[in-house]
């Protein structure tokens, strides 16, 4: 258990979620045991006393994230309402604690997956896994990040910003970092045999981690080779691909899909629909939130966008499209695969962005990256003729 505490407040300070020294993580088996010494763990214990859990996480976000926590704390003093998919999918809202004790925090995780100190840092807790503490924290930060950038354009295009949430944008929109310029240079080739496919699928999948474009390790990735779809598995770590990929004949014929991603028909329908060989999935902030941007205050559909859009909305001539994780009337393996045969490329209102490649994972992983580039400066344009 000390490993895997080791391991993923590792990964908070990897992927820039938390600076270096400040993750904490507890993790209970026949003892409870930290990564490391800090006062806070005695009052952090206590959870464990109150919760069926078997770890929990806690840490102070790094820059600019913790200046975004605090201040949406602060206009939401009680619960922070995101409406981006990861929201919907593990958090549903983010209560906020006023007190730093473990009787408070196990209160608010009583409920929810995560909870916001302001001043102090997330909690989020697993039952199983320190993974899945790390995934809720990850989570948190995400939406908070793209509320806080969403409702700053929505509020400039209706003239209703205040001196105080101009002068935090500038503060935070000053710290973020500089956007990649350049892709890396992936494996090249046609995809001859199972041992290629998997070799691409994992070197992709640890580049679209360690290019910041998912959120946590979240996302799916797929290559179509001879009427099998290899794909990520439901769950899996897009940078720990390695056995966690199955198989699945498009003709049914296996039940390796029982276990792949949810978003297996999505994929599938995109390959029957075109010659592509590869697709991406990941979570660029900015691609969600240019998705979420809409200047219509009259939509019927307003408050159902993820499901019920029907405007034809394109970033550069990259089309925008609803629906859910996984299948049924509203999933998104119904809008996904016609926008994506047509174009190789979509994004999802509030979820993220799709992209395919014809040989390799080069020109898909392009795509993902080019598309998150351009989402994010029509934001900042959008500000600025707005603000």
């Amino acid at each position: 258990m000390k490993r895997l505490c080791d391991k993923y407040a590792a990964k908070l300070v990897a992927q820039r979620l938390a600076d270096p020294g400040e993750p904490l993580v507890g993790g209970l088996d026949d003892v409870l045991e930290w990564n490391r010494e800090d006062p806070r763990a005695r009052e952090l214990a206590k959870v464990f006393d109150r919760l069926s859990i078997n770890s929990l996480v806690f840490a102070r976000p790094a820059e600019p994230y913790a200046a975004i926590l605090d201040f949406l704390a602060a206009r939401h003093p009680e619960t922070i309402r995101p409406e981006d998919t990861e929201t919907r999918t593990f958090l549903h809202d983010i209560p906020v604690c006023r007190e730093f004790s473990g009787e408070a925090l196990a209160a608010h995780l009583k409920k929810r997956k995560s909870v916001i100190v302001p001043g102090h840092g997330i909690a989020s807790f697993g039952t199983v896994t320190p993974e899945q503490g790390f995934v809720f924290y990850s989570s948190t930060i995400f939406a908070c990040f793209v509320l806080f950038f969403s409702e700053y354009l929505a509020r400039a295009r209706t003239g209703t910003l205040d001196d105080e949430y101009r002068e935090v944008f500038r503060t935070v929109a000053a710290g973020l970092p500089a956007p990649h310029a350049a892709p890396p240079a992936l494996t090249a080739g046609l995809f001859n045999d199972e041992d290629t496919v998997l070799a691409a699928m994992a070197e992709a999948g640890r580049a679209v981690v360690g290019f910041g474009l998912v959120d946590s390790f979240f996302g799916n990735i797929s290559a179509h080779l001879g009427g099998v779809v290899h794909i990520s598995q439901t769950g899996s770590s897009l940078d720990e691909l390695e056995g966690c990929i199955d198989p699945c004949p498009m003709d049914g014929s296996a039940t390796t899909g029982l276990t792949a991603s949810s978003e297996l028909s999505a994929h599938e329908d995109v390959y029957r629909r075109s010659d592509y060989a590869c697709i991406l999935h990941g979570h660029p902030k900015f691609s969600v939130i240019m998705s979420m941007d809409c200047d219509r205050t009259d939509c019927p559909n307003r408050g159902r966008c993820h499901v019920a859009c029907t405007e034809c909305r394109t970033v550069d001539g990259v089309p925008i499209v609803p629906g859910e994780v996984g299948t049924g009337p509203t999933g998104l393996c119904n809008t996904l695969p016609p926008a994506m045969a047509q174009t190789g490329a979509a994004i999802v209102h509030g979820h993220g962005v799709f992209t395919a490649g014809s040989t390799d994972f080069n020109q898909a992983f392009a795509r993902l990256l080019d598309i998150e580039n351009r989402c994010r400066e029509r934001y900042f344009e959008t500000v600025n003729a707005h603000d």
